[in-house]
């Protein structure tokens, strides 16, 4: 069958703002000013009012925030940084690529997020970090993992690449832990149109470091204190986010709206349907739900005109990338079950209510094997 309801349509966003876009890239080009200009300055400076933090630094991507981050603690070789088996290649990426050793902690069937008691397993005197994915969208549970750390001088770095203006307590992600690295990676709640990133914190020393580490290890023209690397989120792209920022709110808004449709109207006894902690305000970068019946359901709703997608079919310690570095998934038994269940829905700003009434149907219409 005809696809009829896409996983997403970035159109949908970019078409609608092209009245913005279009003189925002035509500013950074007349000024031709493309690296490190006021562009720049000016959404470090919003973003970070938006998160409720003290600053920003943009980076090239969401892997680079990841890394970088961690460069500046100096978390290196034979240091270990605790995070969820069930997340996104990049998060454990980072932790290698600083020379330092990923411990896998599971994840909460609930939530999706990394499980706190599971961390408080996984501490040793080696840990440094944690790094706290907001997975699809649904924060962390911040409070319990620093009641958890509290004491033990390990830094908590949120992995908000998915949860752009998600809350927890009232408290925007970005400024939930000692640090946040963020992807705009052009499918998220804010996307560029092509690669960007940012860090979030209040410590100012910490986010000097990382406009250090992101400009070759210089905070002067030639004079390098470092070996940093070139990760600089450059203007044009800051211009987008800047005009795009405006707008996360409200996409943000119909994300929870189509969800709540979603949750009210899907009622099928084959499917395990997210939830939201209390306390929490999910910004459902993706709607993840579970099924042991996965292959079928997918064809079925394929049949139906429905695209879906796995969010994530493979655990990063099962990967070959980590072939012989000696981790053992068989510790984060929740992580595997959602590694085998998990099938992503369409959801995305724009979606109409045809389109919505379309896939709760689907849903609706499933019978397993």
């Amino acid at each position: 069958m005809t696809v009829q309801v896409p996983f997403v349509d970035l159109s949908a966003v970019s078409d609608g703002l092209a009245d913005e876009l279009v003189p925002a890239a035509e500013r950074v080009i007349r000024r031709g000013h493309f690296i490190l200009g006021p562009e720049l300055e000016h959404f470090e400076q919003s973003f970070a009012a938006y998160c409720g933090t003290t600053g920003a630094v943009g980076v090239a991507s969401g892997l680079d925030a990841l890394t970088l981050s961690l460069r500046a603690w100096d978390i290196g070789p034979g240091d270990e940084v605790i995070t969820p088996s069930h997340t996104f290649f990049a998060t454990w990426l980072a932790i290698s690529n600083c020379g330092a050793t990923p411990v896998a902690a599971d994840v909460d069937a609930r939530s999706f997020t990394i499980d706190p008691s599971s961390i408080a397993n996984r501490i040793t005197s080696r840990t440094r970090a944690v790094i706290a994915v907001h997975l699809y969208g649904h924060p962390c549970a911040m409070d319990e993992i620093r009641t958890r750390t509290k004491g033990s001088g390990i830094h908590i770095l949120e992995d908000a690449a998915q949860a752009h203006g998600a809350t927890s307590n009232g408290q925007r992600s970005g400024s939930l832990g000692d640090a946040a690295a963020f992807s705009f990676y052009p499918t998220k709640n804010l996307g560029a149109l092509g690669d960007a990133g940012a860090v979030t914190s209040n410590d100012p020393d910490f986010l000097a470091r990382i406009r250090r580490l992101r400009n070759y290890g210089s905070d002067t023209k030639y004079v390098f204190d470092e070996l940093g690397t070139n990760s600089r989120l450059d203007e044009i792209q800051a211009a987008f986010l800047s005009c795009k920022l405006k707008h996360l709110d409200h996409w943000n808004a119909e994300r929870q709206a189509i969800a709540a449709r979603y949750l009210a109207g899907m009622a099928n006894r084959a499917v395990t349907l997210p939830s939201v902690a209390k306390g929490c305000t999910h910004v459902w970068h993706l709607f993840v739900m579970r099924t042991t019946e996965r292959e079928a359901f997918m064809r079925h709703m394929a049949g139906h005109g429905v695209a879906t997608q796995i969010h994530y079919p493979q655990l990063p310690e099962d990967q070959k990338a980590y072939a012989g570095a000696g981790h053992d998934s068989t510790q984060c038994q929740v992580s595997k079950r959602m590694a085998s269940e998990v099938v992503s829905l369409p959801l995305w700003p724009g979606m109409t209510d045809a389109q919505v009434d379309l896939v709760i149907g689907a849903v609706n219409s499933f019978t397993p094997r």
